[in-house]
């Protein structure tokens, strides 16, 4: 329960890891990303063509993505057209993702997906959804045994065609424990390989990820069926990302979720957070060095702005300009020990993720920041320049710009 410095001493003890319950995984787990289909679904984002969406399948073929959702080919031309260029691009990179597309439990949404994958010639995982919640059927004035039959058809013409079907019921997190039992079991028996519990308005919390399922799982193991249990969150509440590894220590296969969480409202559980998470956990072994990379390429190709305070893809994410926390990592740094300095004010080591500790100089600032600032861009420290250098930062309200401190440093001093 303690994290040893580069010296060998024990300098950091994990709360985390006191008295937990069992391990977080209990087998290696399946990360499907929405970011091409659900990410898009988002009311501010910009659909992006055909080479940026390239470059995202290549970024999750790196970080280790077991599945993408490639879109949703019945939805128009263009979406067809991308789905098939996406699916022959893991075909001809022989890449190890895995592609899978939604559709509706209608046979009209889920023929686009047969035809891509006969012509590309790879296996095009069909998930297919339908509202289950009494909320939806009263809104949609359907019944039970209209979702019953509407899937049974969808399910049965997918197995037919020999695709592999998911069986998606939305908002599953709101829906009565009589009507998913028969729902579960009718979809079974019709062939479904996945049930797919959604969490399609944010409304669970942990527990309730634990209790449903532990529940499905229950009924599955019941049926003696050989099926998997996917877990699919929004962030309304703020929990996609805590709900996303709780669906995972509970039993879930595979987790969903869209890089920087971008999808419908206040977005999906944000992959990139539950892979960074999975990793200090030690619960991965993905190389992700790429996952700032594939960070930056959604913000730009889907014009989505980082937050300055966004975990490890924000500006501000490893900053800091208060002078007692830059004293410390400059000691680290003068000991030239980068372990240290990565951990001394941050539970996220930077480097692990291809970033690094920045100092800057602002109105809370010490000399510590001044003396390391002009360090790391090769100037000299002048005394005087350094009390003027922080007598103009404490007269300001914000961190200094780079400039700001250019220019102190440039003017004759008295």
């Amino acid at each position: 329960m303690a994290e040893q410095g580069t010296d060998g001493r024990d300098l950091i003890f994990d709360w985390n890891e006191s008295y937990r319950r069992g391990p977080v995984l209990l087998r290696k787990p399946e990360f499907n990303d929405e970011t091409l289909r659900d990410g898009i679904q988002s009311p501010s984002v910009v659909d992006p063509g055909i080479e940026d969406k390239l470059q995202i399948l290549h970024l999750q073929e790196q970080i280790g993505i077991t599945s993408s959702d490639i879109g949703l080919p019945g939805a128009g031309p263009r979406a067809f057209a991308d789905v098939l260029r996406l699916a022959q691009e893991i075909r001809d990179q022989h890449f190890s993702v895995q592609a899978n597309c939604a559709c509706r439990t209608v046979e009209a949404d889920i023929k686009p997906i047969v035809e891509v994958s006969q012509r590309v010639g790879i296996p095009v995982e069909v998930y297919a959804f339908i509202g289950s919640s009494p909320i939806r059927q009263y809104a949609e004035n359907w019944d039970l045994d209209h979702i019953l039959r509407t899937s049974e058809a969808a399910i049965k013409f997918g197995v037919k065609e020999g695709m592999n079907v998911a069986y998606v019921t939305e908002d599953t997190t709101r829906s009565r424990p009589t009507d998913l039992d028969r729902l579960f079991r009718n979809a079974i028996d019709c062939g479904a390989k996945r049930l797919v519990l959604c969490d399609t308005v944010g409304h669970s919390t942990p527990d309730g990820v634990f209790n449903l399922i532990r529940w499905t799982k229950g009924l599955i193991d019941g049926m003696g069926a050989d099926v998997k249990v996917d877990w699919h969150g929004h962030n309304d509440r703020g929990l996609g990302v805590t709900n996303a590894i709780h669906a995972l220590e509970a039993g879930a296969d595979r987790i969903h979720g869209t890089i920087l969480g971008v999808g419908e409202r206040v977005g999906n559980a944000a992959m990139d957070q539950i892979l960074v998470n999975l990793k200090l956990l030690g619960s991965i072994d993905n190389d992700l060095t790429q996952l700032l990379a594939y960070c930056r390429k959604v913000s730009s190709a889907y014009q989505w702005p980082i937050p300055r305070n966004y975990p490890l893809a924000g500006e501000d994410a490893f900053k800091t300009a208060t002078g007692v926390h830059a004293a410390a990592i400059v000691k680290a740094f003068e000991r030239h020990d980068t372990w240290l300095a990565d951990r001394v004010y941050s539970g996220v080591p930077a480097g692990l993720f291809g970033k690094e500790q920045e100092i800057e100089i602002g109105p809370m600032s010490g000399m510590s920041n001044v003396r390391y600032w002009l360090k790391k861009r090769g100037l000299t420290f002048d005394e005087n320049v350094g009390k003027a250098i922080l007598a103009k930062a404490k007269q300001s309200d914000r961190t200094l710009k780079e400039d700001e401190v250019l220019a102190v440093v440039r003017a004759p001093q008295a």
